[in-house]
């Protein structure tokens, strides 16, 4: 088989957890038409445990151990050159060698690249890249400075400045620039008008059978709760704000009404902002579970109350997936092809979503939206026809784009 470079930012294992998600069925659906040479980082050690998996799929694998306390210190020499902090959060010298070395002796043509972090590896080199953004990286630093207070707020307006400036670069230098939705690829087509024609839009997929409701599946929840799910990893910065908001501002209004509602937080890593949350009557924050499936087939509502997001929710679709009726913020709906109303239900202002997840559970006894919204999942997000669409960009006769300066 045709030699393939695969770069991702994080090890693409396991395949049902948060980003990995995406690189995960993008490699399987590599590994099965390419020899992939595969290079990534772990970032924690119980990530290791899984290069065998990797190893399995690929021609090659190489993993580099990231230090994310020792990365967020390399990343502040970002201050000194005048780049990106996100930059050298993820530069690596060996990563970068093996990179070089492998193009060369397996005379590899063709890269797709997972993250626009990891198109610094491919700058120089004679290969047809395609980049997958995913979503536009730039434009979260920007919301989060919108919502930050000083030094912060500065810090995180320069990071979207800065990194917007490279996403252009890395995205003029690609043959092909992919987005999760068509919101941020109209929105990076509005930010870099020089890429207009190299965009494209392969949406998120969802593994049906995985994500399936099983009658045996025994309810994690506590005898008598009546219980709204959020999930998600709970170190993130918009999913602790998320929780935080729902919480405080949005859960009172509910239970006022349902005094036996319970607030599942589900999740690793919960922040202490979210552990702190466990104080308050009727909020449960689980941190890790083997198993996230117990807890979305056996919720009376899923919740997304997002205020800040970038692409697609995958703990959206997931739900959906799982037939259960969730009520989402408006900014958590972007991406998503589900009918508002019909396959699940959208609020703005805390005062909507208390009345969306009342009607919701006042309406759970029936049909209600978690039938369609599975239905929906099974239409439009599918694994193999969207990850198909790979495969023309890598193989398209077009020549590689002409290098900018950088």
């Amino acid at each position: 088989m045709e030699p393939l470079l695969y770069l991702v930012h994080r090890i693409p294992f396991p395949p049902n957890k948060g980003d990995k998600i995406r690189s995960y069925h993008l490699l399987r659906h590599l590994a099965e038409r390419y020899a992939v040479h595969l290079g990534t980082f772990v970032d924690s050690v119980e990530d290791l445990a899984h290069v065998p998996q990797l190893e399995a799929l690929c021609a090659s694998v190489h993993v580099e151990t990231l230090d994310p306390r020792a990365a967020r210190l390399r990343s502040v020499s970002g201050f000194l050159t005048g780049e990106a902090l996100t930059l050298p959060y993820y530069r690596n010298a060996a990563l970068q060698s093996w990179v070089k070395r492998i193009v060369e002796q397996q005379r590899i043509r063709k890269a797709l690249v997972f993250s626009g972090a990891m198109a610094q590896y491919v700058r120089d080199l004679a290969l047809r890249v395609v980049l997958d953004f995913v979503d536009v990286d730039s434009a979260k630093w920007s919301e989060y400075a919108q919502r930050r207070v000083w030094p912060s707020s500065f810090v995180y307006r320069r990071e979207g400045q800065r990194l917007l400036a490279y996403e252009r670069r890395a995205a003029a230098n690609s043959a092909a620039s992919v987005f999760v939705s068509r919101s941020e690829a109209d929105l990076f087509e509005q930010l870099a008008p020089e890429c207009r024609g190299r965009v494209h839009v392969i949406e998120m997929g969802v593994n049906t059978d995985y994500f399936a409701p099983h009658p045996e599946r025994p309810s994690p929840f506590a005898s008598g709760d009546l219980p709204i799910v959020f999930t998600g990893a709970m170190d993130y910065w918009p999913n602790v704000d998320a929780v935080n908001w729902f919480a405080s501002e949005i859960l009172p209004g509910v239970q006022a009404k349902r005094p036996n509602v319970c607030f599942y937080i589900v999740g690793m890593n919960p922040a202490p902002a979210v552990r702190a949350l466990s104080s308050r009557p009727g909020v449960v924050v689980t941190g890790a579970v083997p198993d996230v499936r117990p807890y979305l087939q056996h919720a009376a509502v899923v919740v997304a109350p997002l205020r800040v997001a970038r692409g697609v929710q995958s703990k959206v679709l997931e739900a959906m997936a799982m037939a259960r009726p969730v009520v989402v913020s408006s900014t958590a709906l972007s991406g998503i092809s589900g009918v508002p109303g019909r396959e699940l239900e959208v609020a703005g202002t805390a005062e909507e979503f208390v009345h969306k997840v009342l009607a919701v559970l006042d309406a759970r006894e029936g049909a209600g939206t978690g039938t369609a919204a599975r239905a929906r999942i099974r239409s439009d997000y599918s694994w193999e026809r969207n990850l198909a669409m790979f495969d023309g960009l890598l193989n398209s006769p077009e020549p590689v784009a002409s290098r900018v300066a950088s």
